[in-house]
């Protein structure tokens, strides 16, 4: 049934009905889930102001909107179930069903350390696996992510931890979110001489959102001040009860540094997942889990850490990473060490890969390459779609004038490339994140792993972007391509100076703020005549001091009478002066203004630019 629509355009009334449409879809596949032709919701979109093309990517809010111009409810598919949807269209099941319980097999848990910067999550890690990560990073803060298998004795019986090494500063939020989602346990790290403090209330929130046990460790008790009971009570207020005060939460005194009651802190793991987890995965199933970390290789290519979450990964399968895939050339333990399989909660490189994927991305194993490449251009065609609809700028044409009026916004394009994918995801999170008012934007054009290279110069300097290598440095001619066109490459190996430079920057695009800073007032006492000049006030100085040159403002009776007047003349007895101070008397022209009496008042005031918080 047709019916007429805005503007009279003539097309099908959705009485309700639901479209499901993925993020980033067109108005062309709109279109096509309705029977409708595309050009005519492109003019039902100008009637509403927006202007759209056919075939470009459109953010949520832009489908709901129109879909509600016609009746029609949109359900924006979630990536999830995107993904789903894609892999069952081959015939792929990737999830929880794993077989019978004859087919489970018992699996090792995995554990994310987490809690405040610089109360030892790094160094708890270090202790663990008896090596040293800290000495050669940068600023001390975890710049990679990794995963570690150790082993420890619990009842005589020897068990494995897989250990998740998330990046050791809380901006990283996206991550350490995708994080705890492939995580069993969290171990939460808390200062005995510091307490709880902001970062450790975040990251007890994320361990929470996933659902996941948590075994506090209380490090830093060889340390002045220390005082772990006070620690034990500041987490009974987030709920998290220690067992010797009846809760079920365990609590373990350590010292990273010292190497102290680390033995105790495994166990304590290992009796958490036991009491409260069904550790159980079946090994015999084509591989599935998630990728922890990947990144360019200069000889070996793209590599990426995987946990493997159930089934068992072998060298020469097919698998897809995300949007990258490839047969599996070889794959090395945590150690180093070239493996042949990797069974459920083993971490393992994989070689092999046609690109790099991102941190968090899900992988599976596949029999051909033919389907994996598919599965995974799809999934690239997906998210750059995605990406698409979220970069457009919406400006109606009802807030048109308005966006003029203001000015136009400004938008500071940045290009990110980084030595490892989780790396570049969680300083472009950060970045995003930064706010400094409506009038300036951030907007990340590319980012990749890898050099920079000449193609990001090329990209850089047709959008005015600023380049930033994070632990990476410009390849070949590109360092000789960027002084000759100008563009800004900045290298940083420590985050907080990337966030805070950038935030710099944006402040100083941000037009500048003036406010008004009182200088000086003077009371008339007497008014003296000329033919020259007009009107001279011979006035004694009350407060601060008269400067030649700035503005003023007349005062009567406590009301202004005159505003943005000019201190044109200053005069002391014969001479011409700068400025006349407090307690001292002098004469003031006010230029072409003459409307000045006896016991007025005039202020002196400048216009300061205001530092930006």
């Amino acid at each position: 049934m047709q019916a007429p629509s805005v503007g009279g355009i003539m097309l099908p009334r959705g009485n309700g009905a639901t479209v499901r449409l993925s993020r980033g879809a067109s108005l062309t596949d709109f279109a096509e889930k309705i029977n409708a032709n595309p050009a005519s919701l492109v003019q039902v979109m100008l009637n509403l102001g927006e202007m759209v093309t056919a075939t470009q990517s459109v953010s949520d809010e832009t489908l709901q909107l129109l879909a509600g111009e016609m009746n029609y409810n949109v359900e924006i598919v979630s990536p999830e179930e995107e993904d789903r949807e894609l892999l069952e269209s081959f015939d792929i099941e990737f999830g929880e069903n794993e077989g019978g319980e004859e087919m489970l097999a018992s699996r090792p848990p995995v554990v994310t350390v987490m809690g405040h910067v610089d109360h030892g999550k790094t160094r708890l890690l270090d202790a663990i696996r008896k090596t040293n990560v800290v000495a050669g990073e940068a600023g001390g803060i975890t710049q990679h992510i990794g995963a570690y298998q150790v082993t420890t004795e619990v009842n005589d019986e020897e068990r494995r931890i897989t250990f998740i090494d998330t990046p050791g500063h809380e901006a990283f939020t996206a991550m350490r979110a995708r994080g705890a989602k492939s995580t069993d346990i969290a171990i939460l790290v808390v200062a005995a001489n510091d307490g709880v403090m902001p970062q450790t209330i975040e990251a007890l929130n994320h361990a929470k959102a996933a659902d996941v046990p948590i075994v506090v460790a209380v490090n830093k008790i060889d340390v002045e001040g220390a005082d772990p009971t006070k620690v034990r009570g500041q987490l009974t207020e987030f709920g998290l009860v220690a067992e010797e005060y009846g809760g079920d939460t365990m609590f373990v005194d350590i010292s990273a540094r010292q190497g102290t009651n680390i033995e105790q802190l495994l166990e304590a793991v290992v009796l958490t997942a036991d009491a409260a987890l069904d550790l159980r995965a079946n090994p015999d199933q084509d591989a599935q889990g998630i990728a922890i970390e990947a990144h360019l290789d200069r000889g070996r290519g793209a590599v990426a850490t995987v946990l493997v979450q159930r089934g068992t990964l072998r060298v020469g399968e097919t698998m897809v990473v995300g949007d990258a895939y490839g047969r599996v050339r070889a794959m090395l333990d945590d150690k180093g060490n070239h493996v042949e399989e990797a069974g459920p909660s083993t971490p393992v490189l994989v070689l092999g890969l046609t690109n790099v994927p991102g941190a968090g991305d899900n992988f599976l194993v596949v029999d051909e390459d033919r389907t994996a490449r598919q599965i995974a251009e799809k999934r690239a065609a997906r998210e750059r779609n995605a990406a698409f609809a979220k970069r457009t700028r919406r400006v109606s044409l009802e807030d048109l004038d308005k966006v003029l009026k203001a000015g136009e916004v400004q938008q500071l394009n940045l290009i990110i490339k980084g030595d490892a994918s989780g790396s570049v995801e969680a300083l472009e999170s950060s970045l995003l994140q930064l706010d400094v008012g409506e009038e300036v934007d951030i907007r990340v054009l590319h980012r990749g792993v890898g050099a920079v290279t000449e193609s990001d110069i090329n990209l850089a300097s047709g959008s005015d972007a600023i380049v930033i290598g994070f632990n990476v440095r410009a390849e070949g001619r590109a360092t000789q391509m960027a002084e000759r066109e100008g563009v800004d490459v900045r290298y940083y190996s420590v985050i907080y100076q990337a966030i805070e430079e950038i935030e710099a920057a944006l402040k100083g695009m941000l037009k500048p703020e003036y406010e008004e800073v009182e200088l000086g007032t003077a009371e008339i006492r007497e008014v003296f005549k000329s033919s020259k000049l007009g009107n001279i006030a011979g006035v004694l100085i009350r407060s601060g001091e008269v400067k030649r040159n700035t503005k003023a403002r007349l005062i009567r009776d406590g009301k202004v009478v005159a505003e943005n007047l000019n201190i044109d003349g200053l005069r002391r007895f014969k001479d011409d002066v700068t400025e006349i101070r407090e307690g001292f008397e002098g004469g003031i022209n006010l230029g072409n203004f003459n409307d000045i009496k006896v016991d007025d008042v005039i202020a002196t005031y400048e216009m300061r630019e205001k530092p930006r918080g």
